[in-house]
């Protein structure tokens, strides 16, 4: 004869609660929707015919924390399988309260330090594995690194050329506009060759490296941690490091002073070219007019900026890429957070420059 079942129920009556009925795995979709909706009873008795760990689970969720004073009418095996679930899961917390606004502060604050140290424990791997290049530089996958040069320098030549050319016309033509009100044509030349040697050329093509192949990093070495094929390649004794990012980082230190350079002058000559239309200045006038009063020392200004944010993008790209955990929803969150983080930092490094240029007196 087949023993009949009982549903879990919590029976108030005469002020009185009392459980009862099979608190088991059975019944767990029951079991959570008495915990959501009957959290932290006064429970005087218990008549519960059967108890697992997750019925005792979710006992504990509703009794709260009464190891002193169990309710009545529970076995020696029942309250040994509490005791047992108790110690396995630890304290049942307190309903969170909302964070106020201070503690949510701390909390940030402390979430940017950890990224930080993780940003400088991984600029630490990237400088032990160079320093490891140099004494052994067989180590250099040089197929790879020629990829790199070629999918992230070479294939990026039209865009940055296109958008560094209109940058320089925007300017030109905004600035000609009120140079032109003074009668100061000739002006249009320093404006547009120190705002494109100096600060916008290596601004806007690290910018543009950024969301190319700074993306690309991670979602490529995201994807590579969700298919298990860094894994895979640490238990074939290779190094992940030395296969998946120096070659990056080498490729992209050495393509994007070159890049730079070519949004130098084709920002110039967006420059050039709009002077000649709008203020009437000759290309051969404008060239003379740049060597004579533009100083060399405005190109390398520009010029050492390249390798540093070149050096930004692969770090903060590659590291949210090796971070990423979890599915494809993983994949887009470190994407998205390699693109903004190493714009950020591009720009607050660009900052920096500027700031010690200046005090420099260059």
């Amino acid at each position: 004869m087949n023993e009949q079942k009982s549903p879990p129920v919590i029976i108030e009556s005469s002020g009185q609660i009392r459980l009862s009925g099979e608190w088991t795995t059975s019944y767990l979709k029951q079991l959570q929707k008495i915990s959501k909706d009957k959290k932290t009873l006064s429970v005087q008795q218990v008549d519960i015919s059967r108890l697992d760990t997750n019925g005792a689970r979710v006992l504990l969720e509703i009794i709260g924390d009464r190891s002193e004073s169990w309710p009545e009418g529970l076995s020696k095996e029942q309250l040994g399988l509490l005791s047992l679930v108790k110690s396995k899961i630890g304290p049942i917390p307190n309903e969170q309260t909302d964070d106020n606004l201070l503690s949510a502060l701390g909390r940030q604050v402390f979430r940017i330090f950890r990224h930080g140290r993780e940003l400088l424990d991984f600029a630490g791997q990237l400088t032990a594995l160079i320093v490891s290049l140099l004494r052994h530089p067989r180590q250099l996958k040089v197929k790879m690194l020629l990829d790199v040069l070629q999918r992230d320098g070479l294939n990026a030549v039209p865009i940055i050329a296109l958008l560094a050319f209109l940058l320089g016309a925007v300017i030109a033509f905004q600035g000609g506009l009120q140079l032109a009100t003074y009668g100061a044509n000739i002006f249009v030349v320093e404006l547009i060759s120190l705002i494109m040697l100096r600060e916008l050329a290596p601004l806007i093509c690290a910018i543009i490296v950024a969301g190319r192949s700074g993306s690309a990093f991670a979602a490529q070495l995201a994807t590579m941690q969700m298919n298990q094929e860094v894994l895979a390649l640490k238990s074939l004794g290779q190094d992940p490091f030395a296969w998946l990012v120096l070659p990056k980082l080498l490729g992209l230190m050495l393509v994007m002073p070159l890049l730079t350079v070519l949004s130098m002058v084709t920002g110039i000559g967006g420059g050039m070219v709009v002077a000649m239309i709008q203020l009437d200045l000759s290309p051969v006038e404008f060239i003379q007019r740049f060597g004579s009063v533009v100083d060399p020392i405005h190109f390398w200004v520009g010029l050492i900026k390249a390798p540093v944010f070149a050096l930004l993008i692969v770090n903060v790209g590659c590291m949210q890429g090796m971070l990423a955990k979890g599915g494809a929803e993983a994949v887009g969150h470190r994407t998205t957070r390699s693109v903004v983080q190493s714009i950020f930092l591009v720009i607050i490094v660009d900052a920096l420059f500027s700031i010690l240029f200046a005090q420099l007196g260059w």
